[in-house]
């Protein structure tokens, strides 16, 4: 028996649709003892994996010269919101190359024939 077919989950509104190279704007929600807030982890998606319930994404980005990833997943509770803040122009599904580059050699050019 398989765990898609046991929990039917539903597509999160707030999620948009993105592929990796884009930078986009993940909102978590973070819990601090007894209250909750939101908190946003904006970078650029390398590598998105499965389907289904266990689909996942990384996203990393570059906070005071050090490279952060982390990985997220797609039905998760407490992603609140996706954004899509930037689309990237790339030909390859995992882009492991930008955690060897920093500066102007981690960019990622644009794509402008998808537009907002």
């Amino acid at each position: 028996m398989d765990l898609n077919t046991i929990v039917a989950l539903s597509h999160n509104a707030k999620i948009q649709e993105f592929r990796p190279g884009d930078t986009i704007k993940v909102t978590i929600k973070i819990k601090e003892g007894d209250r909750e807030r939101l908190q946003a982890f904006q970078g650029t998606v390398i590598r998105s994996r499965g389907s289904g319930t266990g689909a996942t994404f990384s996203v990393r980005r570059v906070s005071y010269g050090i490279g952060v990833e982390r990985t997220f997943a797609y039905q998760s509770p407490l992603i609140d919101s996706v954004e899509v803040v930037r689309h990237g122009l790339v030909r390859q599904a995992r882009l492991y190359y930008l955690r060897g580059r920093y500066g102007k050699a981690a960019r990622i050019k644009e794509d402008r024939s998808r537009g907002r």
